[in-house]
């Protein structure tokens, strides 16, 4: 098998950040729930909120991205590993999805993605330096928080914004899921400090991505 050199590496991970960011990205192949609903009718304040609200969720599956690959890196237990590298590609059809909804929606995905990717990459590649409890108590928390801000959005949604609707309902499933999955992979909780200081900053990263 092929070793790779740390400057192999370093490139591997710019090339997947920019195809998250700018590229096609590649999830598992799952068809899009909103495929079997029609286009509704909304109005001009309608489509912006639709708009404004699936901006912030297409930012939090590309800091999803970043995340998942940071965390990956500095895993220190192959399987472990390998549990985040398949949860990367199930949010990479969160990617597409919500992608889908912003260009039939006629609005712009966030300019800070970048910062989203890397700065979730940074903060993952940190938390797997703690050990792997500690990783999956990162994600467990994370997933928890995505699983609360998706029913808020869900909430806030247009009636009528079916098809935005059909892929917010399964995000929100896949991230239950991903979450049960970290908990029964021995994730540790995380002290309630810490998980203030995440709903913090998801806070701030929701009004910037919903803005820019």
């Amino acid at each position: 098998m092929r070793q790779f050199s740390p400057i192999d590496r370093l490139l591997g991970e710019i090339d997947y950040s920019l195809r998250t960011l700018y590229g096609e990205s590649h999830g598992t192949g799952r068809a899009n729930p909103a495929a079997g609903f029609a286009e509704a009718e909304l109005d001009d304040a309608e489509r912006k909120l639709a708009g404004d609200l699936m901006r912030v969720d297409h930012a939090g599956e590309v800091s999803a991205q970043g995340l998942y690959r940071g965390q990956a890196l500095t895993a220190r237990d192959p399987d472990t590993r390998a549990q985040m590298q398949q949860s990367a590609e199930e949010e990479n059809d969160h990617l597409q999805w919500c992608e889908a909804r912003l260009e039939a929606l006629g609005t712009h995905k966030s300019l800070l993605g970048p910062f989203w990717y890397w700065g979730s990459y940074g903060i993952g590649a940190f938390a797997g330096t703690l050990g792997d409890r500690w990783s999956l108590g990162f994600i467990d928390e994370t997933e928890q928080q995505v699983v609360r801000h998706i029913g808020d959005h869900l909430e806030r949604l247009p009636e009528a914004d079916h098809k935005s609707r059909a892929v917010l309902e399964q995000m929100r499933e896949d991230e239950a899921h991903h979450a049960h999955k970290a908990r029964s992979a021995g994730a540790a909780t995380l002290p309630w400090p810490v998980r203030k200081l995440m709903h913090g900053v998801s806070r701030v990263m929701t009004t910037a991505a919903s803005r820019i």
